[in-house]
This record gives structure tokens, sequence and C-alpha cells, in this order.
């Protein structure tokens, strides 16, 4: 059964993926849809009956999970006696949406009453950090006397590090980590929700963008989006503002360096 599949993969692989919330919630989705199903009865047709029921974004993510679990049941309990045959659909271009400055401050404003939502808006657009990681963030991963969050999770790999550098924190998040450390005391999470650490946010988060009026899709990773915009608008540096938000220079070159008001500038005018 595809569900024993699944369920394996969540317990054998996901809790050591980077992206493992985004990961447990494909795996979620596919069940409802593949559960009482059986290896044999994915095709490409049946790829292409799933994806009808879904956006392309969130179909093409579920079915690489699909495919994934398949691959890791055939190679450590399998083996399968044949592979099925997958089909994805096109996953969209990146996302263009950010948040102007006066946008930026209606969202903060609808979410007034919701604190860790507030605080959640807050560390995306001064830090880019990913909303995974910021909902992860503990008290203890801020050095306040060098202005420094630690972004890597407690207990992730070492590789996984990597992947989330240290970011140095300006002098407006600071002023704002302060007060809110001074509001919480002992508490363990910065992003909380009467003491609990906020996992997944996603009514509140669907409830204040509604609030704030905004047009357009606007996610929590839109905050990143939004950071990567602002920065390139500045002028800052591809190498300084790719190592800021822990991503790579020909990423962050790709899609953002439009928004440099001198982008091309030098190459226009040899």
């Amino acid at each position: 059964m595809i569900a024993d599949v699944l369920n394996v993969y969540g317990i054998e692989v996901v809790p050591h993926k980077k992206t493992a919330r985004n990961i447990a919630y494909n795996i979620g989705s596919l069940l409802k849809w593949w559960g009482d199903k059986n290896a044999s009865e994915i095709s490409a047709k049946a790829c292409r009956e799933y994806a009808s029921t879904k956006a392309a974004s969130g179909a093409a993510a579920d079915l690489k999970t699909l495919r994934a679990a398949i691959g890791h049941w055939h190679k450590e309990h399998g083996p399968l006696t044949f592979m099925p045959s997958f089909w994805r659909p096109q996953e969209p271009s990146p996302r263009e949406r950010w948040l102007t400055r006066s946008e930026a401050a209606r969202l903060l404003w609808a979410a007034r009453r919701d604190q860790h939502i507030k605080r959640l808006i807050l560390l995306g657009l001064y830090t880019g950090s990913r909303p995974g990681v910021i909902l992860a963030i503990q008290w203890d991963q801020i050095d306040f006397k060098a202005g420094v969050m630690a972004r890597a999770r407690h207990g992730a790999t070492q590789s996984s590090n990597k992947k989330a550098p240290n970011v140095r924190l300006g002098r407006r998040i600071m002023s704002h980590l302060r007060r809110w450390k001074r509001i919480d005391g002992d508490g363990k999470y910065i992003c909380h929700f009467m003491g609990r650490p906020t996992d997944d946010p996603h009514g509140s988060w669907k409830r204040i963008v509604k609030a704030s009026g905004l047009e357009g899709k606007i996610t929590r990773h839109t905050l990143r989006h939004t950071r990567a915009t602002w920065m390139a608008q500045a002028g800052v540096p591809l190498f300084e503002a790719a190592g800021f938000l822990g991503m790579t220079v020909r990423t962050l070159e790709r899609t953002y360096a439009h928004h440099d008001p001198e982008h091309q500038e030098h190459a226009a005018n040899i």
C-alpha cells in the first residue's frame, strides 16, 4: 500500500530533511488521495488525475515527494517488482510578489493582535530567513552581544547547518528582540503562542493577509522575497546579499538582480 510507503518515508527520511515540515504536509495531502492505493496503480495517467485536483505547484511538490518515497522503499525495503511511471506538472516560475514598505506596514498592522505572527513578519522582513527557520528559532540562538542570529536548527545535521548560515542583525530588529526578550523572560521560542511553538500558523496567516486588504498571493515566503528585493533595490552587492540570505549568488542574481536600479548599467555604458 502507498500509505505504508509514505509512512516509512516519513519516519526514516523526512526528519533528516531541511524541509521536513513541508514534506510532512505533502505526505498528508498524498495520503488522502493515494493512501488506499497500491504502488502498481501509480502511472502517468494517475498522476495527471491527481494533479487536476490541486494547483500545479502543490501537485508538483506532492508528486516529487511520492516519487522519492517510492525510491526509498525500493532501495531499502524492496526491491519492487517494477518501478512506476511518474508524471509531474511543470512548476511555475519563481514568485514575483514582494511587499512595498507601505504594504509591509499594512500587514504588520493587521497582525497587531497576533504577536507570534507579528514577530514572524518582522524577522522575515529584517533577516530574510525562511519561514520554517524563523518559527523554530529559540532565544538561545540570539547573541545579543554580537548582534547575530544562528539560523541552524537545534539538532540539525552539519550539512543542513551549512545551508543556514548565521545572520547579522540590524539595529531595528535588535531593538524588537530586546523588547520581546524582556516580555518573554525565560521562554524558549521567539515565535510562540501562549508559550507553545508555532508550527504551522496557516489559518492565522490567511486571516491576517485577508484583513490587510493586500492584493495578490502573499505567502510567508513573500517575506524572504521582500527582503531580497529591498536589498537589491538598495544596491547591496550580490555576494554580500547572498551571504546574508543564505542563498547562492547565482540564484540571487537570476531572481532579484533586476530590482537593482543600476542593474546592467555598466554593461550598457561601455
